[in-house]
């Protein structure tokens, strides 16, 4: 039926776009691109996938994205240095240790004493540096959920520039995804229009 095949073609439309995009960013990101925190600041970033050495993760104005005490990822202020009050990259980060200092600092202690230890403990940890690879927040979906982010960090107060970068800790090109939603797209098309598929065509 005609009805039928107009669904099969919107959906494999869809899933069309959506694997071209993702080889297509896989194409131009099949290694990471090293850059410096201070270059990313300054200047931009380079690629769309990143290796970024000597920044700061400043975890004293991180804000959880869940926003429950059980957290499950953080987005975390990158720094050229310690000094910088204005925030323009924003790391969401779901690593472990970020995500066990944030705990046990806000939440797992039960007196202020246990608190004031803890600080003093892993004062360091804080304001470290530590090099990671991570993708842009980029894309039609990923642009929604830039936006929810940016309003959740401006809600906490947070001094962030209008044209703040996002950066997702650990994501990667989707190679794989892309050649999948690729090929069942394709040949969902074609077995749309195969001569002799009569039961999609009638109608």
């Amino acid at each position: 039926m005609i009805k039928f095949r107009v669904t099969f073609l919107a959906i494999s439309g869809i899933l069309l776009f959506l694997g071209v995009s993702d080889l297509d960013l896989w194409w131009h990101n099949r290694t990471p691109t090293s850059t410096s925190a201070a270059t990313l600041i300054n200047q931009g970033p380079p690629a769309e996938w990143l290796k970024i050495s000597d920044g700061y993760f400043d975890i004293d104005r991180a804000i959880s994205t869940t926003g429950t005490i059980e957290l499950e990822a953080l987005l975390v202020p990158l720094l050229a240095d310690p000094g910088q009050e204005d925030i323009r990259v924003l790391v969401e980060t779901r690593h472990p240790r970020t995500l066990e200092l944030m705990n046990g600092y806000h939440f797992l202690p039960e007196t202020e004493e246990e608190q004031i230890a803890f600080r003093k403990a892993n004062e360091a940890e804080f304001m470290a540096q530590r090099e990671f690879t991570g993708m842009l927040v980029s894309g039609l979906i990923a642009k929604g959920n830039r936006s929810k982010l940016l309003d959740l960090a401006r809600e906490t107060g947070l001094k962030i520039d209008d044209n703040v970068i996002f950066i997702s800790e650990g994501k990667i090109p989707q190679l794989w995804r892309g050649l999948f939603f690729t090929v069942v797209a394709l040949l969902t098309i074609l077995r749309v229009f195969w001569p002799g598929n009569k039961a999609l065509k009638k109608g």
